[in-house]
């Protein structure tokens, strides 16, 4: 699985798709970056997918562009984990794999409320 793992790590954009309690699927765009043998994403603590991923840790992840409407490659299963108290690895990884864009977006997020309002989101694949 780790090739598939690093295929996702090197897209720019991934479909986060998480689930509602009645199995209807909800796809969203996001940046992702890898940490170890985990995919890290970076999204708004109230946002609908964290609360369907403390409910459900099943998702599924495929490469896009940066609509999320077109996508490509395989289709990849696993389980995230919300990071309440470790968000900063979050921001650090996610700014320095999209360069200036991803710094830039960092320091307003903390500027918009930083941790109280964002949270990080770990996914790893299933094997």
């Amino acid at each position: 699985m780790s090739t598939e793992l690093d295929r996702l790590a090197r897209e720019k954009y991934l479909v986060l798709t998480t689930f509602r309690k009645n199995g209807d699927p909800v796809p969203t765009p996001v940046w992702a970056a890898r940490k170890g043998d985990e995919l890290l994403v970076w999204t708004e603590r109230e946002s609908g997918k964290v609360k369907r991923i403390r409910r459900d840790d099943k998702v599924e992840l495929t490469a896009c562009d940066v609509r999320g409407k077109k996508t490509h490659g395989a289709t990849v299963t696993g389980h995230a984990r919300v990071l309440d108290d470790e968000s900063e690895q979050v921001r650090r990884a996610i700014a320095e794999k999209y360069g200036m864009i991803g710094r830039v977006t960092m320091f307003f997020s903390k500027l918009r409320g930083g941790k109280e309002r964002t949270v990080g989101v770990a996914i790893k694949l299933a094997a």
